[in-house]
C-alpha cells in the first residue's frame, strides 16, 4: 500500500483521533510522534476508519488531583493518605503507603468504568500481604543472588527476604515505607529518602515519582539521585485484569510482547547472565496469544515458576519511549499496551496469589487472577557483566518513565 503524508497542527499519540477530507480515523500505532507522520497501513501506523466521535472539552482533558481520604494508619502509627486522579478518561486512587495504585477504573466497551487492578481496602491488608500490590518497588527491583554484590571493589550484603536471595528492595523495601505526597499540574509527585545503608545499599537515595492520567493512559515517571555509587532499578508491580479486579482468572486475556529473548532463571528464579530465544518455546509471545495457552506446558522454565515470571528482553532502544507489550480482554473489549524506556519487563500471571490477601469487594485473589508488566532492568544484572548495568553514580540522574494506555477493541 503506497504511503501518505500528512500534518497535523498538533502531534499524534496512539488511540488519538484525527480527521482528514471529513473522515475520522483513529491511530493505533505510531512510529514517531512529529507534526508531519508518515501513514503506512500495512506496518507503520494502522488508521481505522470509525464514526465521529464528541469532542472533549479542554476542561473535560484537564487532569485533577486531590486527597480524598486518610485510610488508617501503619503498624509505626503513621497516617496513609488517599490520592485521586482524574482525567484523559480515566480514574485512579493512589496511597501514599508504598506509592501503591489502589484503583485504576478504565471504560469496557459498555462504556462502564471497570477497576482493573488488584489491591485491598485497608492498610491493615495491605501490610498482611506479600504480593507488593500496586506498590513503586526498589532499591533494587525483582532478585539479586544470595544478597550480595560487589561495586567498585567493595562487597555489600543485603537483607536476604526471599529464602537466599534479595526481593523487590528488601524486608522494607520502597513498598513499606510512606511517601511525601504532592498535587503538582502534571500529576501526583511522590518523594522518599533511602538512607545510606538502608537494606544493605550503599548511598543515601532520594527518589520521586509521578503519577499521571492523560490521553487515556497512566502514566508512571521515575527520577532519582544518590549521594554516593549505588543500584538503582524501580517500578510499580500492579497486577492488571482487564475484566475487572474480581473477574476471575485472566487465562483467557491475551498477551503480545515485543522481545525476541528472555533471560532463563534456575529454580530459585534467578538469571545468570544468558540470554534464551523465545522461537519454538512457551516464551515466545511475540504475536498475540491467549495467557492460559502454554501457561501450565511441561517446560524446565514454567515448572520452575509455576507460570510465567521471567524478564523479557524488550525490542527497541533503551532509553526511548516504547511499545513493548500489548494485552486484550474480549469480555469487557479493553486493550493496554505498554510503554516504557526500560530494556527489560517482568511479565508475572501471579503464580503466588493464594486466596489469602483481603482484598477489595471481598475478594480473595487466587493464582492467575492478574498478571504484572513489571518495566525494569535485569534481575540479578549486578553479578552478571552480559547484562546491561543498573548502576547509578553520584552526579548522576536516574530517569525512567512507563506508560499503560488503554482503548476498546
Amino acid at each position: 500500500m503506497a504511503l501518505g503524508i500528512l500534518k497535523f497542527d498538533i502531534s499524534l499519540s496512539p488511540f488519538s483521533d484525527f480527521s482528514v477530507n471529513g473522515e475520522f480515523y483513529c491511530v493505533k500505532k505510531l512510529r514517531i510522534h512529529t507534526s508531519c507522520v508518515i501513514i503506512d497501513m500495512d506496518n507503520t501506523i494502522e488508521a481505522i476508519k470509525g464514526e465521529k466521535k464528541q469532542i472533549k472539552s479542554e476542561e473535560e482533558c484537564r487532569m485533577k488531583t486531590y486527597r480524598e481520604s486518610i485510610i488508617g494508619e501503619n503498624r509505626a502509627g503513621k497516617q496513609v493518605e488517599r490520592y485521586m486522579l482524574e482525567g484523559g478518561g480515566l480514574r485512579a486512587a493512589v496511597l501514599t503507603y508504598g506509592g501503591t495504585l489502589q484503583s485504576l477504573w478504565v471504560p469496557d466497551k459498555q462504556g462502564n468504568m471497570i477497576d482493573i487492578v488488584l489491591g485491598c481496602e485497608t492498610i491493615e491488608a495491605y501490610e498482611a500481604q506479600g504480593g507488593f500490590l500496586g506498590a513503586l518497588i526498589g532499591r533494587y527491583a525483582n532478585r539479586i543472588e544470595r544478597g550480595k554484590f560487589v561495586l567498585d571493589g567493595e562487597t555489600y550484603r543485603l537483607c536476604r527476604n526471599e529464602g537466599k536471595n534479595h526481593l523487590h528492595g528488601g524486608k522494607k523495601g520502597f513498598d513499606r515505607r510512606i511517601w511525601s505526597p504532592e498535587i503538582q499540574a502534571d500529576g501526583l509527585h511522590l518523594r522518599l529518602t533511602s538512607r545510606d545503608g538502608e537494606e544493605g545499599y550503599p548511598g543515601a537515595l532520594k527518589v520521586e515519582v509521578i503519577y499521571s492520567l492523560r490521553d487515556n493512559a497512566l502514566e508512571i515517571t521515575y527520577w532519582a539521585q544518590a549521594s554516593g555509587n549505588t543500584l538503582c532499578n524501580l517500578t510499580n508491580h500492579s497486577y492488571f485484569n482487564l475484566a475487572g479486579h474480581d473477574s476471575g482468572d485472566i487465562l483467557g486475556q491475551e498477551i503480545q510482547i515485543n522481545a525476541e529473548y528472555y533471560t532463563p532463571v534456575d529454580a530459585a528464579s534467578i538469571p545468570h547472565g544468558a540470554f534464551a530465544s523465545v522461537e519454538g518455546t512457551p516464551m515466545d509471545l511475540r504475536e498475540r496469544t491467549p495467557i492460559g495457552l502454554h501457561i501450565q506446558d511441561d517446560f524446565e522454565q514454567l515448572r520452575f515458576t509455576r507460570g510465567y515470571d521471567h524478564n523479557w528482553v524488550l525490542s527497541g532502544i533503551p532509553g526511548v519511549i516504547r511499545p513493548v507489550a500489548q494485552a486484550w480482554c474480549a469480555q469487557t473489549g479493553i486493550t493496554m499496551v505498554c510503554e516504557t524506556t526500560q530494556p527489560g519487563m517482568q511479565f508475572y500471571t501471579g503464580n503466588n496469589l493464594d486466596g489469602t490477601i483481603d482484598g477489595k469487594d471481598d475478594t480473595h485473589y487466587e493464582c492467575w487472577t492478574g498478571f504484572c508488566l513489571e518495566t525494569q532492568a535485569f534481575p540479578n544484572s549486578i553479578n552478571c557483566p552480559e547484562y546491561p548495568q543498573a548502576i547509578l553514580r553520584a552526579g548522576e540522574t536516574y530517569r525512567q518513565k512507563t506508560i499503560y494506555r488503554f482503548g476498546i477493541e
